[in-house]
């Protein structure tokens, strides 16, 4: 199998989000000295003819395909065409050149989001396709499916060396805090913040409060990343978690305390829930000799405190 070489040109395909960014940080502190990014403004990856340009002039040798259009479940109600097209087009457009141009190995990184909504839990890789997506991040989760498969193909056809892991639900420094386009966790962080600011008697969250979800710090999901790229060599992608989930009426409690928020939490049963548990099951990934370093209320606080010092400052 091959071994990342640290000396080796490493592309880190959306290094300004927060995965992407993470795993910048990673590789830096792991001592790798040639990553290569490039800014939505200098590479737009939705451009095929852009792509291919690249990747023949810049011949990296390694590919961590962070790159994607992300969001909570309004963002993805609100555009679920961008949603399809944009990580189709980016993803294949990624996939295909570094194949074509030689790359020894490369990383894509899909979305927990990919299961069937009422998969049985813990939920393990040879859950996908076997029943129905949660309908409102369906858009999304079709384009995960379509770039794992294609990352599939490309082994089964032309061996080429790539490995899928389907992450849970990520936070932490350089998170979207944006009200209307940010995950649960973010979002929460933002919303009792202001609450507090302002003095409100009353948070509302969305939903009954009862659906449990997976959270892990970006910081862990960075190093299984590049341990995963010198560990996992085979066709089947691989769950990255935790291992353990809470409510979101828990999650909301947490956050109010790390904030420091005092008044009520409200739930809303207008608003929907979306699916109603996703903890995945990480023994294949536990079995490797993989384990997370932050524990949830650890990393809470430490992304409170980036929010308030970059965002809120």
């Amino acid at each position: 199998m091959p071994i990342v070489d640290l000396a080796g040109r490493i592309f880190v395909a959306g290094h300004r989000g927060l995965v992407g960014s993470a795993i910048v940080r990673r590789l830096e502190a792991a001592g790798a000295a040639n990553i290569v990014t490039r800014t939505r403004q200098a590479l737009d990856l939705t451009d095929s003819v852009a792509v291919e340009a690249f990747f023949r002039d810049q011949r990296p040798d390694y590919v961590f395909h962070a790159a994607a259009r992300v969001g909570g479940i309004k963002a993805n109600s609100d555009f679920p065409a961008e949603f399809l097209h944009d990580n189709l087009a980016v993803q294949t457009n990624v996939i295909h050149s570094a194949w074509r141009n030689g790359v020894k190995k490369l990383c894509f990184l899909g979305s927990s989001c990919i299961y069937p909504k009422m998969a049985t839990q813990p939920i393990a890789e040879a859950s996908l396709l076997t029943g129905p997506l949660e309908p409102t991040n369906e858009w999304h989760a079709i384009a995960k499916i379509a770039g794992l498969k294609m990352c599939e193909a490309y082994r089964r056809q032309y061996g080429f060396d790539e490995i899928s892991l389907m992450p849970t639900n990520l936070y932490g420094p350089g998170d979207n805090f944006d009200p209307d386009s940010s995950h649960v966790l973010p979002a929460m962080i933002r919303r009792f913040h202001e609450a507090k600011q302002r003095g409100d008697s009353a948070v509302t969250i969305w939903g009954t409060g009862t659906p449990r979800r997976e959270f892990m710090h970006v910081d862990d999901m960075a190093d299984a990343s590049v341990f995963l790229m010198n560990a996992y060599s085979e066709f089947e992608h691989i769950n990255v978690g935790v291992g353990h989930d809470l409510s979101i009426l828990e999650l909301a409690q947490l956050v109010a305390d790390v904030v420091g928020y005092g008044g009520e939490i409200l739930t809303d049963s207008t608003k929907p829930d979306g699916t109603p548990r996703k903890l995945l099951d990480v023994s294949r990934l536990n079995a490797l000799g993989w384990s997370p370093g932050h524990a949830l209320r650890e990393g809470v606080e430490q992304t409170y405190r980036w929010f308030t010092s970059k965002v809120a400052a």
